[in-house]
């Protein structure tokens, strides 16, 4: 029994923010049917095929759930949606701009029609603005809010590796729901007799990725600079980055108030000459002095293995890591240490994924399968009471 059991989540998404907000309730135990077109489905699906045939993104955001296809462009299939909704807690969205309201799901159809239901919709910019009608893919908003500017090196901006506008859009509508049913238990059992108004959501990844930015923003609104990117350093904090090992590895050091850049010269470096250097002494100065810093960290660690570095900087109390690829990060022994990987299955066999990121007392992760498209479909709508002429209807449409 999870957090969520009992908790009934219809989506209709595609792609990662949403899918990833749903298979998070999923993972705290709700159950969570996704509706999809049956011609073609998630559109994730395809974005490449090496895990079996299915893609990598669709396996990553859509275990544990069931698929049911419906033409929801059919007055049967949306007919259908309905009922289904009518059994259902929360409804999270992620179509196209637009699309919500032409099939009457917007926020306002939704409250007269399924008052109980918490509606939940991510879209790209938010509505009332002038891109509010444009498509948000991660790497548009990411350019959009400012995210590629202080990513890369100076000259070359980027893209940060993970999906970070469609994750994080994907749990900030994750915690909305979980905080809008967490409200709905708490009214008394009066409030509870009669429909509630309608609870609605709307999430957008340029909201959520400028909140994202706040530092940035805050740095340039008060100095009137755009601070250069570091790569895998920080503009905000010195010594803060990788270094390249005697042993051909990349370290990563660094820190992040004075009494541990004291540390860092004295204890790790043994060079007292910089601890007590005036220039040094606060983190404003060593950012102004950032290139004589990184030149001696790259020459003290070129003398020196990484295991001897990590070890010294452990013994020292300061922040170490080592640089790793993700072939790398497959075999990590922290992760086979910790019990972190599972068997999930799919519809090409069963693949190993990581368990959610939240470690709850006595509750262990249900870790469903990947379902295959409309996998689920006859099995949902018999729980709905569909009649047979119903479901072949349905079956004309689709």
């Amino acid at each position: 029994m999870g957090p969520l059991t009992g908790v009934t989540v219809v989506a209709l998404e595609q792609a990662v923010s949403a899918p990833l907000c749903t298979r998070v309730l999923g993972d705290l135990g709700a159950r969570v049917i996704k509706v999809e077109n049956p011609d073609g489905g998630d559109s994730a699906r395809y974005i490449d095929d090496v895990v079996g045939g299915v893609s990598a993104h669709f396996v990553w955001v859509n275990r544990g759930k069931e698929s049911v296809t419906l033409d929801l462009k059919s007055e049967a299939g949306l007919r259908t949606l309905h009922r289904l909704l009518d059994t259902a807690d929360v409804l999270v969205s992620n179509l196209a701009p637009g699309t919500t309201a032409k099939l009457g799901l917007a926020p306002d159809d939704l409250a007269t029609r399924h008052p109980d239901l918490i509606a939940v919709e991510i879209d790209g910019y938010g509505q009332g603005g002038p891109l509010s009608h444009k498509r948000a893919y991660d790497l548009l908003v990411q350019a959009e809010s400012g995210a590629c500017a202080i990513t890369g090196t100076p000259g070359s901006p980027a893209k940060p590796g993970p999906p970070m506008a469609d994750a994080s859009t994907g749990l900030y509508a994750a915690l909305s729901i979980v905080s809008l049913l967490y409200a709905g238990e708490r009214q008394d059992a009066r409030e509870r007799q009669g429909a509630r108004e309608g609870r609605s959501v709307t999430v957008s990844l340029f909201d959520t990725m400028t909140e994202l930015m706040g530092y940035a923003l805050n740095f340039t609104r008060h100095t009137g600079e755009d601070q250069q990117p570091r790569g895998m350093g920080s503009p905000a904090v010195a010594p803060y980055g990788a270094y390249r090992t005697a042993d051909g590895q990349t370290v990563v050091l660094g820190t992040t108030n004075d009494r541990e850049w004291q540390r860092f010269a004295r204890e790790l470096l043994e060079r007292p000459d910089l601890a007590d250097d005036e220039r040094l002494r606060t983190n404003p100065g060593r950012v102004v002095h950032r290139d004589l810093l990184d030149r001696e960290l790259a020459a003290w660690c070129a003398r020196h293995d990484l295991a001897q570095i990590r070890s010294r900087a452990d013994e020292a109390g300061i922040g170490n890591a080592r640089y790793n690829t993700p072939s790398d990060v497959l075999a990590h022994p922290h992760l086979a240490a910790r019990d972190r990987w599972r068997d999930i299955d799919t519809p090409a066999g069963p693949v190993p994924a990581l368990l959610p990121p939240p470690v709850i007392s006595g509750y262990d992760p249900p870790m469903g399968a990947v379902p295959a498209l409309g996998e689920h479909t006859d099995r949902v709508l018999a729980e709905l009471g569909l009649t047979d002429d119903e479901l072949r209807e349905l079956r004309r449409g689709a």
